[in-house]
């Protein structure tokens, strides 16, 4: 099992995968179930909701600053 950090990395790693491809929404659903597959972290779906809204927006920096938000 990942570090708590190493999985937390990857979750970002991924997500930028999907953001750079210009696929917003799935870069937020992606960063939002990876969180979850690691016991000491998680992602609320109120969160999730947050991201998907900046995706569907289109607003590519918004989701940018969201996956990089998380700690």
């Amino acid at each position: 099992m990942r570090t708590r950090a190493e999985h937390l990395e990857w979750c970002k790693q991924r997500a930028r995968e999907y953001l750079d491809a210009g696929d917003l929404l799935n870069a937020v659903t992606s960063m939002g179930s990876d969180l979850d597959k690691h016991p000491e972290l998680g992602c609320n779906a109120y969160l999730v909701m947050a991201g998907a809204l900046s995706a569907q927006n289109g607003d590519f920096e918004a989701v940018r600053r969201w996956i990089e938000g998380f700690r």
